[in-house]
């Protein structure tokens, strides 16, 4: 084939930005030609999208009254999954047993053991991609402090904190859409929607999973919802190392601080800068060394340049699709969805239980909780109402 024909599974405010993106030829190797949604009123604003910005493409198109009538349809190559949380891994299982390459929408599933069923369909059908859509991965700074770590520049790590707050949402935003900040309809709130680049960043970025998670989540805090809207987490690791990760949608102005602190410095990313504070020798061994009582290494700043564009979601599905091809190597596999999955599940269960966590997590017991809260919840929410398609520019960085 020369481009991969991409179905879109959910005509939301996801999957109608990256059918933007198609109709904007940002795909490099890759084309829409499916569109499927519960909701007619949803299909119709995707066919107006594609009549104005491109009338050629747009006509190419085909609309489907479901997810399932889409794969039936074999109209496609791959599919791009971006329906409810707890449909993710369902559409990509059938995606897989219909010869469908897919990606899936972050996160990659509600709890560990439908993500794990999920990869092991995928093992069945090694010629088949799965990925994951983890557009900030693609951010030039983070890709920087991936390579400068693994390449020694902070040499052990000790210490990583992320306050994650720029996250704000009004209650309309959560009243927009009958799934929003549900147990039953979304699986979660802040760690399951909004924050799940973040987590995912946290350990790719040190290649490092902690051992062990303590986490105080607030649900329902400061807004009228049911799930988390508030979380402050403590992980330790098998180095010795700490970290703390910090994330809400009720608090405004918000910080976007991340560090990374090792022997030989630390990395700061905040305000879309990126400074290296180096240590001129080992603080580790300057500990040992040291011959005076208050005195520190000594420390130069440079401010680290990142290396090409922040392709974002475009970005995701280009190399997706060149992957497809045979092009190049999948930049964001489906699998690495599973450690988010497993840091979310892990701080939730830390709330739930009054104690810390274990990784890897006990995926039945937080399947048992979350069921139980599944059955006591008290939203009178309709998940099904169609909701609304917002404008998403703007929100991604």
């Amino acid at each position: 084939m020369e481009k991969v024909r991409f179905g879109i599974i959910g005509a939301g405010n996801m999957g109608t930005d990256h059918f933007r993106n198609f109709m904007d030829n940002k795909i490099l190797d890759g084309e829409c030609t499916a569109v499927a949604d519960l909701v007619p009123e949803k299909l119709d604003n995707i066919r107006s999208i594609g009549k104005k910005l491109n009338p050629l493409a747009g006509e190419k198109v085909r609309y489907f009254a479901s997810g399932d009538e889409l794969i039936a349809s074999r109209c496609c190559d791959a599919v791009i999954i971006a329906v409810p949380h707890y449909f993710h891994p369902v559409f990509a299982v059938k995606a897989l047993r219909n010869g469908l390459h897919a990606v899936v929408e972050k996160p990659a599933g509600v709890y560990t053991l439908q993500v794990e069923e999920m990869l092991e369909e995928s093992k069945c059908h090694p010629e088949l991609k799965l990925g994951i859509m983890f557009n900030v991965r693609t951010h030039p700074l983070f890709c920087k402090m991936k390579q400068m770590i693994a390449e020694g520049a902070l040499g052990r790590v000790t210490r990583l904190n992320w306050i994650v707050t720029t996250w704000f949402r009004s209650q309309y935003y959560f009243n927009s859409g009958g799934w929003r900040a549900t147990w039953k309809g979304e699986g979660g709130g802040v760690l399951y929607n909004q924050a799940p680049h973040q987590i995912d960043l946290f350990q790719w970025i040190p290649g490092m999973m902690p051992c062990r998670v303590s986490a105080h989540c607030r649900f329902g805090q400061w807004h009228d919802i049911e799930v988390e809207d508030d979380v402050t987490a403590c992980f330790e690791y098998p180095n010795g190392a700490t970290g703390v990760f910090i994330t809400t949608t009720g608090e405004a102005p918000g910080t976007n601080r991340f560090e990374v602190i090792g022997e030989y410095g630390k990395l700061v990313y905040e305000d879309e800068k990126l400074r290296f504070y180096k240590n001129s020798v080992s603080m580790l061994d300057y500990i040992k060394n040291a011959t005076d009582d208050f005195s520190a290494p000594e420390f130069t700043v440079e401010e680290i340049e990142g290396e090409g564009e922040y392709t974002q979601h475009s970005g995701i599905l280009s190399n997706f699709a060149g992957a497809v091809l045979g092009k190049n190597e999948l930049f964001a596999p489906a699998r690495d969805g599973l450690n988010g999955v497993e840091l979310a599940n892990a701080m939730l269960l830390s709330q739930w239980t009054n104690a810390p966590v274990e990784l890897p997590v006990d995926g039945h017991k937080f399947y048992e909780l979350l069921q139980r809260h599944i059955s006591e919840s008290s939203s009178d929410k309709d998940e099904n109402a169609p909701g609304k398609v917002a404008d998403l520019s703007g929100t991604f960085a």
